[in-house]
């Protein structure tokens, strides 16, 4: 599943015309290259949330065939966050035991095989790095999700009460996951607009969510406009 609903605020003025999946890259639009590195992977299907500038979105697909099914989950209605966006996409979403989410504007050189690396009783799996953020997912020495916290505020939210941060290992969320289906019943009792991090750290204490770690990841959030001569230079070496 590739988000690519958002508004793209960071992107303005870009975004007062295109949504942020179509903002051109080295040439290509975030979606294309999002989309080719999962065909490239091996995926044969993918679904596309859309809201801001839907109709753009859908046209692009339907202009560009791929080899992939491409599905679209319509939230023109209201945008529904990352929880809700994959809750309301769920139907699209059967027939599989898990799926890889992926935001449309992280570009990286991932290899998604590192997500085939998983303990048995894993229903989520992170991507995670050493970026210097403000706001850390925080994990234990097996590398399960036990909380996420603020450095500059000192707020923690976790299901452990009294959680010690200075136990665990704290790290950047990569904006790449994968999530088993066996999930899905437990969205029912969540509103219909909710963070899927939110969401994680509600549910890590009974069902283990992990975090995973690639040698010299390099990753790129192009997320304002001063980032895309970056992204361009990214885009060549890495994509």
């Amino acid at each position: 599943m590739i988000f690519a609903a958002g508004l793209g605020t960071r992107l303005r003025p870009l975004t007062d015309t295109m949504p942020k999946a179509l903002v051109s890259v080295g040439g290509k639009p975030l979606l294309q290259i999002v989309m080719e590195k999962l065909q490239k992977a091996g995926y044969n299907r993918v679904v596309i949330n859309v809201h801001h500038f839907a109709d753009q979105i859908i046209e692009w697909c339907h202009s560009h065939p791929t080899e992939m099914d491409v599905l679209i989950s319509d939230e023109r209605n209201g945008l529904l966050e990352t929880g809700g966006g994959i809750r309301h996409a769920r139907q699209l979403l059967q027939g599989c035991d898990r799926f890889l989410i992926h935001n449309v504007d992280i570009l990286s050189n991932v290899d998604f095989s590192i997500f085939d690396c998983q303990k048995p009783d894993t229903v989520a799996t992170l991507l995670v790095s050493n970026r210097q953020t403000q706001r850390y997912l925080l994990f234990d020495d097996d590398m399960r999700l036990v909380g996420w916290t603020n450095v500059s505020t000192g707020e923690v939210r976790s299901p452990y009460p009294n959680l010690d941060t200075s136990r665990y290992q704290k790290y950047a969320f990569a904006g790449i996951h994968q999530m088993s289906t066996s999930l899905f019943p437990l969205f029912d009792e969540w509103p219909d607009v909710f963070g899927i991090i939110d969401f994680y750290l509600r549910i890590c204490d009974k069902h283990p969510v992990y975090g995973c770690m690639q040698e010299e990841l390099r990753l790129l959030d192009v997320g304002k406009v001063d980032t895309l001569t970056q992204a361009e230079e990214f885009v060549h070496i890495n994509c």
